[in-house]
């Protein structure tokens, strides 16, 4: 059986990579959208279990794809949209640092909720390819 969760596995990395590698920038950053907010789902569920090492590794997951989201603002073109969006991202890495340090689901809701947000505008957008 492991070797057929290690197929499985392999499997699913192929489809990832084969899918970014396809993707449109704007489909990349709506991926990068629900890989943090899988992962803060995932690190809200470690905290209702007391898993204290799931948490902390859901939440550097979360923070390390918010900060990919943070390298895809173009500051010069993007205005003061790119501007604001640079200082939320710091916000929410920031908030969830907070969210670790005093293991609290909440503050990682608080972070999903203005991802959400976010994601949403930017679903909505007409940006060409």
């Amino acid at each position: 059986m492991n070797v057929n969760l290690n197929a499985l596995k392999q499997y699913k990395s192929v489809g990832l990579s084969t899918a970014v590698q396809t993707a449109s920038p704007q489909q990349l950053i709506t991926m990068l959208f629900d890989g943090a907010l899988t992962a803060l789902a995932k690190a809200k569920g470690s905290i209702e279990r007391k898993d204290i090492q799931g948490r902390a590794d859901q939440l550097n997951k979360a923070s390390d794809i918010i900060l990919g989201l943070k390298d895809f603002l173009d500051l010069e073109k993007g205005g003061d949209i790119a501007e604001n969006l640079d200082a939320l991202y710091d916000y929410m890495v920031r908030t969830i640092s907070k969210a670790n340090r005093e293991n609290d689901a909440e503050t990682v809701q608080e972070v999903m909720n203005l991802l959400l947000e976010i994601k949403s505008g930017w679903t909505q957008m007409d940006v060409p390819a």
